[in-house]
Protein backbone atom coordinates (compact mmCIF):
# COMPACT_ATOMS: atom_id res chain seq x y z
CA UNK A 1 0.00 0.00 0.00
CA UNK A 2 1.71 2.74 -0.64
CA UNK A 3 1.50 6.09 0.67
CA UNK A 4 1.81 9.37 -1.28
CA UNK A 5 0.07 12.81 -1.35
CA UNK A 6 1.43 13.59 -4.87
CA UNK A 7 -1.13 13.52 -7.42
CA UNK A 8 0.24 11.93 -10.74
CA UNK A 9 -1.21 14.71 -12.85
CA UNK A 10 -3.24 17.95 -12.15
CA UNK A 11 -5.64 19.34 -14.51
CA UNK A 12 -8.14 22.06 -15.22
CA UNK A 13 -11.26 20.01 -15.48
CA UNK A 14 -12.32 16.70 -15.98
CA UNK A 15 -12.81 18.07 -19.51
CA UNK A 16 -9.29 18.40 -19.80
CA UNK A 17 -7.86 15.18 -18.98
CA UNK A 18 -5.78 13.28 -22.04
CA UNK A 19 -7.98 10.72 -23.01
CA UNK A 20 -5.02 9.83 -25.59
CA UNK A 21 -2.78 9.65 -22.48
CA UNK A 22 -5.24 7.42 -20.43
CA UNK A 23 -5.33 4.95 -23.50
CA UNK A 24 -1.65 4.46 -24.00
CA UNK A 25 -1.97 3.41 -20.01
CA UNK A 26 -4.38 0.65 -20.75
CA UNK A 27 -6.60 2.32 -18.74
CA UNK A 28 -10.36 1.62 -19.22
CA UNK A 29 -12.54 2.95 -16.38
CA UNK A 30 -12.30 6.54 -15.36
CA UNK A 31 -13.07 6.68 -11.54
CA UNK A 32 -14.21 10.02 -10.50
CA UNK A 33 -15.42 11.85 -7.37
CA UNK A 34 -18.94 13.71 -7.11
CA UNK A 35 -18.43 17.17 -5.49
CA UNK A 36 -16.40 20.04 -6.93
CA UNK A 37 -14.89 17.33 -9.46
CA UNK A 38 -18.29 16.44 -11.71
CA UNK A 39 -20.26 18.63 -10.47
CA UNK A 40 -20.70 21.87 -7.86
CA UNK A 41 -21.32 20.95 -4.43
CA UNK A 42 -25.52 20.13 -4.13
CA UNK A 43 -25.66 20.14 -8.28
CA UNK A 44 -28.51 17.58 -8.69
CA UNK A 45 -28.61 16.95 -11.81
CA UNK A 46 -25.28 16.56 -14.69
CA UNK A 47 -25.13 19.94 -17.33
CA UNK A 48 -25.00 19.33 -21.15
CA UNK A 49 -21.48 19.68 -20.86
CA UNK A 50 -20.80 16.75 -18.60
CA UNK A 51 -23.30 15.05 -20.39
CA UNK A 52 -21.38 15.23 -23.92
CA UNK A 53 -18.43 14.45 -22.20
CA UNK A 54 -19.69 10.99 -20.64
CA UNK A 55 -20.93 10.32 -24.34
CA UNK A 56 -17.50 10.81 -25.46
CA UNK A 57 -15.68 8.30 -23.31
CA UNK A 58 -18.35 6.21 -23.91
CA UNK A 59 -17.39 6.19 -27.54
CA UNK A 60 -13.68 6.20 -26.83
CA UNK A 61 -14.07 2.48 -25.22
CA UNK A 62 -13.83 4.60 -21.53
CA UNK A 63 -16.45 3.25 -18.45
CA UNK A 64 -17.05 6.28 -15.60
CA UNK A 65 -17.60 5.03 -12.58
CA UNK A 66 -18.68 7.84 -9.72
CA UNK A 67 -16.94 7.29 -6.43
CA UNK A 68 -17.90 9.56 -3.61
CA UNK A 69 -18.02 10.08 -0.07
CA UNK A 70 -21.36 11.76 -0.22
CA UNK A 71 -23.61 11.11 2.49
CA UNK A 72 -26.27 11.56 0.59
CA UNK A 73 -27.06 8.61 -1.43
CA UNK A 74 -30.30 10.04 -3.56
CA UNK A 75 -28.66 12.73 -5.09
CA UNK A 76 -25.45 10.34 -6.10
CA UNK A 77 -27.98 7.74 -7.43
CA UNK A 78 -30.12 10.58 -9.15
CA UNK A 79 -26.78 11.74 -10.53
CA UNK A 80 -25.40 8.59 -11.74
CA UNK A 81 -28.47 7.50 -13.37
CA UNK A 82 -28.87 10.89 -15.14
CA UNK A 83 -25.68 9.88 -16.24
CA UNK A 84 -26.49 5.87 -16.90
CA UNK A 85 -23.16 5.36 -15.00
CA UNK A 86 -22.12 3.01 -12.28
CA UNK A 87 -21.62 4.46 -8.61
CA UNK A 88 -20.66 3.96 -5.24
CA UNK A 89 -21.55 6.50 -2.38
CA UNK A 90 -20.04 6.42 1.16
CA UNK A 91 -17.46 5.12 -0.22
CA UNK A 92 -14.83 5.73 2.40
CA UNK A 93 -11.84 7.48 0.92
CA UNK A 94 -9.08 7.62 1.40
CA UNK A 95 -9.63 4.23 2.79
CA UNK A 96 -9.26 1.42 -0.03
CA UNK A 97 -12.57 -0.23 0.22
CA UNK A 98 -14.57 1.83 -2.11
CA UNK A 99 -11.97 1.32 -4.19
CA UNK A 100 -11.22 -2.35 -4.19
CA UNK A 101 -15.28 -2.17 -4.20
CA UNK A 102 -15.33 -0.04 -7.63
CA UNK A 103 -12.54 -2.20 -9.33
CA UNK A 104 -13.83 -5.68 -8.65
CA UNK A 105 -17.73 -4.37 -9.83
CA UNK A 106 -16.30 -3.23 -13.43
CA UNK A 107 -14.22 -6.09 -13.40
CA UNK A 108 -10.80 -4.02 -13.56
CA UNK A 109 -7.35 -3.95 -12.38
CA UNK A 110 -5.82 -1.38 -10.42
CA UNK A 111 -3.72 -0.25 -13.78
CA UNK A 112 -6.80 -0.09 -15.66
CA UNK A 113 -8.05 2.66 -13.55
CA UNK A 114 -7.55 6.18 -13.43
CA UNK A 115 -9.30 8.20 -10.28
CA UNK A 116 -10.15 11.69 -10.75
CA UNK A 117 -10.99 13.79 -8.13
CA UNK A 118 -10.64 17.65 -6.81
CA UNK A 119 -8.86 16.49 -2.96
CA UNK A 120 -5.54 15.45 -1.74
CA UNK A 121 -6.50 14.04 1.25
CA UNK A 122 -9.00 11.60 0.31
CA UNK A 123 -9.16 11.28 -3.88
CA UNK A 124 -5.23 11.32 -4.15
CA UNK A 125 -4.61 9.44 -0.86
CA UNK A 126 -7.22 7.03 -1.19
CA UNK A 127 -5.71 5.53 -4.57
CA UNK A 128 -2.50 5.40 -4.37
CA UNK A 129 -3.04 3.36 -1.05
CA UNK A 130 -5.35 1.15 -3.78
CA UNK A 131 -2.59 1.78 -6.35
CA UNK A 132 -4.65 3.39 -9.13
CA UNK A 133 -2.92 6.19 -10.81
CA UNK A 134 -4.34 9.69 -9.72
CA UNK A 135 -4.88 12.81 -11.72
CA UNK A 136 -6.19 15.71 -9.58
CA UNK A 137 -8.66 18.40 -11.08
CA UNK A 138 -9.45 21.94 -10.09
CA UNK A 139 -12.78 22.12 -7.82
CA UNK A 140 -15.53 23.65 -9.43
CA UNK A 141 -16.19 26.14 -6.69
CA UNK A 142 -14.81 26.97 -3.42
CA UNK A 143 -17.56 29.25 -2.26
CA UNK A 144 -20.14 28.19 0.39
CA UNK A 145 -17.79 26.69 3.20
CA UNK A 146 -14.69 28.76 4.75
CA UNK A 147 -13.31 25.02 5.71
CA UNK A 148 -12.71 24.27 1.74
CA UNK A 149 -10.55 26.86 1.39
CA UNK A 150 -7.79 25.73 4.12
CA UNK A 151 -8.03 22.32 2.92
CA UNK A 152 -7.37 23.62 -0.42
CA UNK A 153 -4.77 25.83 1.30
CA UNK A 154 -3.06 22.84 2.64
CA UNK A 155 -2.74 20.60 -0.36
CA UNK A 156 -1.51 23.72 -2.29
CA UNK A 157 2.15 22.08 -2.82
CA UNK A 158 0.90 19.18 -3.37
CA UNK A 159 -0.84 20.74 -6.09
CA UNK A 160 2.17 22.30 -7.46
CA UNK A 161 4.17 19.23 -7.57
CA UNK A 162 1.92 17.01 -9.32
CA UNK A 163 1.60 20.18 -11.97
CA UNK A 164 5.49 18.88 -12.38
CA UNK A 165 4.40 15.24 -12.92
CA UNK A 166 1.99 16.54 -15.73
CA UNK A 167 -1.36 17.62 -16.55
CA UNK A 168 -2.98 21.07 -18.09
Amino acid sequence: MAFSLIPDGVYQSVFHLDREELKARGITLILADLDNTLARYGQRQPDEQLIAWVRALREEGFELFILSNSRKPIRARDFAAALDVPFLNRAGKPGTAGFCAALERMGRKPEQAVMVGDQIFTDVLGAKRAGVRVYLVEPIRLSGNPGRYVRYGVETPFRALGRKRGGR
